[in-house]
């Protein structure tokens, strides 16, 4: 859990299994009504992002690297994909990420920069299973494996799963 642990877990995979590429599939929370439940998109853009950072409170050097591109389209709608260091549980912080994200996905920037620092092309096709905010947890354990289910289908219905 955490973009920290999936970027050392995936750069481990990538060393074991040495992909051509790599399309990573999940679920994601939705900031705003830009997405419904059940929407299927592709992430193309991610940042990581804190919402310390959107008030003020914090920055990071300019060094640093928090936005990354995907390397391939997929047949959903694109949207960018806020990776904060822990889940947004308020309406109010849903709201400063909805001015720079459609939807919250913990993982995704640990993927995207192991993938980028191997030079695997990557993707992500994500499916919205909660809105962000104060009931987001008991909306995901609802909704999660009926929304994974429903992904994985639409995959299929576009060719990209056998």
């Amino acid at each position: 859990m955490g973009a920290l642990a999936a970027a050392v877990s995936t750069m481990r995979l990538l060393g074991e299994y040495r992909p051509s590429r790599v399309l990573f599939l999940g679920t994601c929370g939705a900031y705003d009504d830009r997405l419904a439940l059940d929407d299927c998109l592709a992430a193309t853009e991610v940042l990581a992002l804190s919402l310390d950072e959107l008030e003020g409170r914090s920055y990071r050097p300019a060094i640093e690297t928090t936005r990354w591109m995907a390397d391939w389209s997929l047949p959903f709608p694109g949207h960018c994909v806020a990776v904060p260091p822990a889940i947004t549980q308020t309406a109010e912080g849903a709201l400063h990420f909805a001015l720079r994200a459609s939807a919250e996905h913990l993982e995704l920037a640990g993927v995207f920069a192991a993938c980028k620092e191997a030079q695997i092309p990557v993707a992500a096709a994500l499916v919205v299973a909660n809105r962000v905010g104060p009931s987001a947890h008991k909306e995901w354990q609802a909704s999660h494996a009926g929304a994974s289910r429903r992904l994985v289908a639409a995959l299929r219905e576009h060719g990209i799963f056998a």
